[in-house]
């Protein structure tokens, strides 16, 4: 909030660079000048929200087009907090991943993956009235993308929040515990701060896990403050 004494911004080091050299794309996409505040108009912070259409059953990413998904079942849960650690109640989150064979269902993934029938690798909910939300996945694989020679992205979800308006976008990654690859990724790695970081990966949570079924990961997305949650695209 501009000019409110309560308001904590990020440490330097928490969101990544823009233009971070080793993740090859930003050379083309990140900005060549200074960005320039422009005020939010009545429009934008009150216009359509997307949240009315979303149906029940999104939050289940195991079973689409009359199958179950093939691949590890999970449960990833945890609460969209403000700076405070206060849950903020009807946010719409939106994940998006590959398949355990680390396919997205794309026509620009020309990974040679199998794609899984049952498998659409997008799903939806809005947090409850105390920030908490869930959805039951399928764990995805890792993949090769073009960065550099030999290039795997790690396992990994990908997470937006959506406030009042579509201009109050936030979008972010969830990685996994003890992944090899995490070290090596150019994207993880362009937050430059450590403990930045460590909020992008999952704890794995025992209380989460449904006996027989799934195993349950913790992520709770912090919008702002000095935890906040890193913006990673």
């Amino acid at each position: 909030m501009e000019g409110d004494a309560r308001y904590r911004r990020e440490p330097i080091g928490t969101h990544p660079r823009l233009d971070s050299p080793a993740y090859a794309s930003t050379a083309k996409r990140a900005p060549r000048h200074a960005p320039v505040r422009i005020g939010q108009s009545l429009s934008e912070i009150t216009g359509p929200r997307p949240c009315e259409s979303v149906a029940p059953g999104e939050a289940d990413l195991t079973r689409w087009d009359g199958g179950a998904a093939m691949g590890e079942r999970i449960i990833v849960a945890g609460c969209v907090l403000d700076e405070d650690g206060r849950g903020v109640p009807r946010t719409l989150i939106e994940i998006w991943q590959a398949n355990a064979a680390g396919r997205y269902r794309h026509d620009n993934d020309r990974h040679d993956a199998p794609l899984d029938p049952h498998f659409s690798g997008v799903g939806r909910i809005m947090s409850e009235a105390n920030g908490a939300y869930r959805f039951m996945t399928i764990k995805p694989g890792a993949y090769p993308w073009g960065n550099h020679h030999n290039a795997w992205r790690p396992q990994h979800i990908h997470l937006s929040v959506f406030g009042p308006a579509f201009a109050t976008r936030l979008i972010t990654q969830m990685y996994f515990p003890g992944d090899p690859l995490l070290a090596l990724d150019p994207i993880f790695n362009s937050v430059p701060d450590a403990a930045a970081r460590d909020r992008l990966v999952a704890a794995f949570d025992i209380e989460l896990t449904e006996p027989g079924r799934a195993l349950g990961y913790r992520f709770d997305i912090v919008l702002r403050g000095r935890a906040a949650t890193p913006a990673v695209n």
